[in-house]
């Protein structure tokens, strides 16, 4: 594929998006349409686990493009997000020409030397998703660099000259909203706030994601894990990712409904702090049925 495919509404993509397993609000699939449509990066900030990542991953896969993923913490700087030497090899090199005047500077900055970061494998190539994962890790520093790639989608190395993107990725960047993200790097994205799904979505998500998950039991599940995202007593709810490995764990032990042998044999896929343990066991049962053994 030497391009994008050819999206012609917001339906088609959100049946593409459906067909790998990836259930999206409204919002989120009109979002991601004009992005593409309009080659302008999309900003996502959610709660933790509400899958931001995930959605970057398949809507790569639904769309038969690359997948590429920047990891932002602080610190980060060019080296590790556009390009860096290969500085051993330069070496190896250089000694290789000593006692001679056949190596030259020139020579170290060829193309087989340099290594191509998450930013630069996607503007090389066909099409790709880019997700620069929590930017809000990131420092201003960070943030300013990649304004200026996304102005024009090219990377500009002294050594070898500017490389412009073949095609234009989608990037997504995602933020769990640990520090506000600076207006200027917004101005030039698109946004979508992606909320915890209603009971009711997730179901739906649970039973497309967990194999012979029975639906009275994604149904518990999805009621457990409202009452838990709006208590304030815990201290880390849980995400859909979380609610994802509760159900598998729950199908894996044999459980058909929550009881409190059921919970207690995997409460671990919930629970993040010693101090939440007894109130999610406490939420996750205050509708649900008894110990059925």
């Amino acid at each position: 594929m030497t391009g994008w495919p050819r999206i012609g509404s917001r339906e088609e993509l959100g049946a593409k998006l459906t067909a790998v397993g990836y259930l999206p609000g409204e919002g989120l699939v009109a979002a991601a349409f004009l992005a593409l449509r309009m080659k302008r990066p999309l900003f996502l900030e959610g709660d933790p686990g509400v899958g931001k990542t995930d959605f970057a991953r398949k809507i790569a896969q639904a769309l038969g493009a690359r997948a590429i993923r920047l990891q932002c913490h602080a610190g980060i700087d060019a080296t590790q997000a556009l390009y860096d030497w290969n500085f051993p090899r330069q070496i190896l090199t250089l000694r290789a020409g000593e006692g001679g005047d056949s190596t030259t500077v020139a020579d170290l900055y060829r193309e087989e030397f340099l290594q191509r970061r998450p930013i630069l494998q996607a503007l090389e190539g066909g099409p790709a998703v880019l997700v620069i994962d929590e930017i809000d890790r990131a420092d201003d520093e960070f943030e300013a660099l990649l304004l200026e790639v996304l102005e024009e989608y090219t990377v500009g190395i002294p050594e070898l000259g500017e490389i412009r993107a073949e095609v234009t990725p989608l990037v997504i960047l995602t933020s769990n909203r640990t520090r506000e993200v600076h207006d200027a790097l917004k101005r030039r994205c698109l946004y979508h706030w992606i909320d915890h799904p209603e009971p009711a979505a997730e179901v739906k998500i649970l039973q497309t994601r967990v194999r012979n998950l029975p639906e009275a039991l994604a149904q518990q599940i999805a009621a457990g894990m409202k009452r838990l995202r709006a208590a304030e007593s815990v201290t880390k709810p849980p995400g859909v990712a979380e609610s994802i490995d509760f159900a598998q764990a729950l199908t894996t032990d044999g459980a058909t409904a929550l009881s409190p042998g059921a919970v207690e044999a995997t409460i671990s896929t919930l629970v993040k702090h010693q101090d939440d343990r007894d109130e999610v066991r406490r939420l996750l049962l205050a509708a649900a049925p008894g110990d059925a053994g």
